[in-house]
């Protein structure tokens, strides 16, 4: 029997990454999505494409997290905090930050992996072309798989090399090599969206937008989803 493992999938660019990396490495798919009232809710539909893509729909689970959104605190869940169309500047955490969420998706996919056996979590986090949020950085991963393993009853009762681990594959690369891999796994980008407007086409000018093509255009290659412009090409 396969190996389980449970990946984060946002319907974006990376966790979609992620998926054809863990499928790659033999595991069985088990994808946890989230829906937090964020403003880019195309992303859970995607994220529905992608698990059929990879013929997993049925080990598919949407967790209703609407609470996370009702809090506010970024521009990604309130309609009057403005998504940033400055490009990413890596001193300061930007607008699009959600308190607290990979904490929370982790401690959630954790939850699945433990009820379906599963050792492995897969999040499609980079410390190298990411926006500045905190919990996408190396020293949170750690940390946070060092938790998980206090929390559950997985982690304390199986042997140090049995235990539970969160794979963050992305971690070390930058967009241009994230796709790069992706295309060579053959990944579905045309399913996915980064887009923080989320609007059928792409804004090309959000933070996200601007990540995601300048990946594409690092490997002369075209982005498949329809932008409303693109400063990049």
């Amino acid at each position: 029997m396969k190996k389980k493992a449970v990946v984060v999938l946002s319907g974006g660019l990376d966790s979609t990454t992620c998926m054809g990396i863990a499928e790659h490495q033999g595991y069985e798919l088990y994808p946890i999505t989230f829906f937090y009232n964020q403003l880019h809710q195309r992303e859970v539909e995607q994220a529905k494409c992608v698990a059929a893509h990879y013929g997993v729909g049925q080990n598919h689970k949407i967790v209703d997290l609407s609470y996370l959104g009702q809090l506010g605190g970024s521009a990604l869940t309130d309609p009057s905090i403005q998504v940033p169309t400055t490009g990413v500047d890596e001193d300061e955490i930007p607008a699009t930050y959600v308190p607290a969420r990979n904490l929370i998706f982790l401690s959630m996919a954790t939850a699945y992996a433990e009820v379906i056996g599963a050792k492995k979590i897969f999040v499609g986090v980079s410390a190298v072309d990411y926006s500045g949020y905190p919990d996408c950085r190396p020293e949170f991963i750690q940390s946070m798989s060092e938790t998980i393993n206090l929390a559950t009853k997985l982690g304390v009762t199986s042997d140090a090399d049995d235990r539970l681990s969160i794979e963050a594959p992305l971690m070390h690369l930058n967009k241009g090599e994230t796709v790069k891999w992706g295309l060579e796994l053959g990944v579905p980008y045309h399913l996915t969206t980064s887009c923080y407007q989320g609007s059928e086409e792409a804004c090309g000018v959000c933070d996200s937008c601007l990540l995601r093509l300048k990946g594409f255009t690092e490997n002369d290659a075209k982005d498949p989803i329809p932008y409303a412009q693109q400063v990049l090409r």
